[in-house]
């Protein structure tokens, strides 16, 4: 590919578009100075207390709150013990606890962190699902307070995925808590059921508190903030919000929603209503230490329910513990599958191509081939291929440039300072030669879509997570050759050696262009074709190691056809006799010219009837 002035300002709007990509995404996680003591304040009133897992059903532990609680549901000395039962399926193991009728710990049994430990989703005391009922005149108290009855049914085929917890009153008033988990999947079936709601709820609604905590389960913490977000659906609409590192946020409903996720990078927390919400809000906070607390976010959403008539109700609700999956996801049918951030913001059209092509491609090739890495390298050919019609013209271009360049530099001298003369001269010899003077330039914006289709797919894909090739142990991560003792600004504290691969060939592509590229006297220009390799050398550090060894395949393929294209498809010696034969004949002006040069007539005639004027007179 030829490097002409062109070909250089689409470099360079290429690595504006980076800039300007990667300063948008990275928005989502600087953190508010101006705010900090404010924030700090709100991560210590929120953030949770040590807690230690019961191990053993028959662990107890006393609760003092429990006795200011009304006889209407009277918590005696044998009830108020803790104790805790498992249901487990094939990719789930979730502990419930009867203190509140509600899960503790949620395992993940198909995953594990990223340093090979049992992946626990949920755990800690913050996690929470609650609600406040009336517990007698003026008095109420909070489900997360009040120990229920855990039932498990022995006798159904299924008990081992079945429990209810059941809280009930001399009154005949009963609340219960019904829990089904399937065979395989990652949604949990989660229903309240009433006996008498019109005496336990104010205005027959339910004010339901879900609190959510997400612990680092990545190598590099601040880039599993920066690709996780607060995902929801309201009034049908999905939408979603970046977290901050250091901040405190929180977004009002006033519309029906059908669900909340608490999402990371690849692994999800979500409440869902069949019936929807009635209205919502929800508060989340990142701590400004997070290398110190481990903890990604913490969000707490207040959830309005409306209660169905009668004095028996049910509220059919779900909880979602499980990857961010975009097949799982999808099988649901109610937009989960949008929060696999493949495209968002102004480049949302990116996710289309991530749907419609590359995801497609890439599970096929990786359900046939072990090795992801070779996945990757066949997935960039197969771009290459698809990309080679409309590039190849440009490549061809480019070659022919480099032909051309002694004879641009003899216009330059010819023309000396007369820049309009010249640059019509130039474009005659590009048409003469059939170059197009654009075409250094389509290469470049042609990778800029497909560029963010892939770093969009390869940062939240997660099939490549623990995915090892060569030295790269996950390649949903940055590789690492050597983690240095010190940060280095705007590089991180480690090398990544596919970036320097990506980087080293991106610089041999522009110093191919380099020779191709005339003398402008311009030194910005001069040294624009090295400044895309240096940003590249910034941002693609902390990349997922597929990125940059996607990119590093990319590149080797431009400079194999860049040589291939110069040394056996142009033919010099054919060219240069077709310039010199054309420089025989008698030029043909286009309609264009000619109306440019009968303008240019009418101007000097004009010009010389005013000079007679302008004589005459005086």
């Amino acid at each position: 590919m030829g490097m002409d002035r062109n070909t250089v300002i689409g470099f360079a709007l290429l690595a504006v578009l980076f800039i300007g990509y990667f300063y948008y995404t990275k928005q989502g996680q600087l953190a508010l100075e101006k705010d900090r003591q404010h924030v700090q304040d709100s991560i210590n009133r929120l953030k949770p207390k040590t807690d230690s897992i019961v191990a053993k059903t028959d662990s107890a532990k006393k609760d003092s709150t429990v006795k200011q609680i009304s006889s209407a549901f009277q918590q005696d000395s044998v009830t108020n013990i803790e104790q805790l039962t498992t249901l487990e399926n094939e990719v789930l193991k979730i502990t419930f606890t009867n203190k509140g009728g509600q899960p503790k710990t949620v395992e993940l049994k198909k995953f594990k962190t990223f340093d090979d430990k049992p992946l626990i989703l949920e755990d800690g005391s913050f996690n929470k699902i609650s609600y406040s009922i009336n517990t007698g005149v003026n008095q109420t108290a909070q489900t997360s307070d009040l120990f229920f009855k855990a039932q498990q049914n022995s006798s159904s085929p299924n008990s081992q995925h079945n429990i209810s917890f059941i809280l009930q009153n001399a009154d005949g008033r009963i609340i219960e808590h019904q829990y089904s988990l399937s065979d395989s999947g990652y949604m949990l079936d989660f229903d309240i059921k009433l006996n008498g709601s019109d005496k336990l709820f104010t205005q027959n609604k339910i004010n339901l508190t879900w609190q959510a905590q997400a612990p680092q389960l990545e190598k590099d913490i601040k880039r599993e903030i920066q690709q996780s977000h607060i995902s929801y659906v309201k009034d049908g609409d999905y939408d979603f919000e970046n977290f901050r590192q250091g901040s405190t946020n929180d977004k009002k409903f006033d519309k029906p929603v059908d669900w909340l996720t608490l999402n990371q990078q690849f692994f999800a927390t979500a409440i869902l209503a069949k019936n929807k919400f009635e209205s919502a809000d929800v508060q989340w906070t990142v701590s400004s230490d997070t290398n110190t607390t481990h903890i990604i976010a913490q969000t707490t959403a207040n959830l309005k329910i409306n209660i169905p008539s009668g004095t028996a109700a049910s509220i059919p609700l779900q909880l979602f513990y499980g990857p961010s999956d975009y097949k799982i996801l999808k099988s649901y049918g109610n937009q989960m599958h949008n929060i696999v951030p493949l495209g968002s913001g102004i480049f949302a059209f990116v996710k289309y191509i991530n749907r419609g092509f590359i995801m497609p491609v890439f599970n096929y090739m990786s359900s046939k081939i072990a090795s992801f890495g070779l996945v990757i390298a066949l997935l960039t050919i197969i771009i290459r291929l698809l990309i080679s019609p409309l590039t190849y013209q440009s490549y061809v271009s480019g070659a022919k440039m480099k032909l051309l360049k002694p004879e641009i530099d003899a216009l330059k001298t010819k023309y000396g300072d007369d820049k309009q003369t010249f640059g019509m001269e130039q474009m005659k010899l590009f048409k003469t030669a059939g170059v197009n003077p654009l075409g250094g330039c389509i290469p470049a914006l042609l990778q800029i879509p497909i560029f963010f289709a892939l770093y969009n797919f390869f940062n939240s894909n997660i099939a490549l997570r623990g995915q090892s090739f060569w030295w790269a142990k996950d390649l949903s991560s940055y590789d690492s050759i050597y983690n240095l003792p010190f940060n280095i600004p705007l590089y991180g504290s480690h090398i990544s050696l596919f970036t320097i691969f990506a980087v080293v060939t991106s610089l041999l592509i522009s110093l191919y262009g380099m020779s191709n590229m005339q003398d402008t006297g311009n030194p910005v220009m001069k040294y624009m074709p090295f400044i895309f390799p240096v940003i590249l050398l910034g941002v693609f550090n902390t990349q997922p190691a597929a990125l940059t060894w996607y990119y590093t395949v990319s590149n080797a393929i431009t400079l194999i056809i860049q040589f291939v294209i110069q040394k056996y498809i142009i033919n010099h010696e054919k060219i240069l006799a077709q310039l010199e034969a054309n420089k025989k004949k008698p030029a043909v002006k286009s309609k264009w010219q000619e109306r440019i040069q009968a303008m240019q007539a009418n101007n000097q005639k004009l010009q010389t009837m005013k000079q007679k004027t302008n004589k005459g007179k005086k």
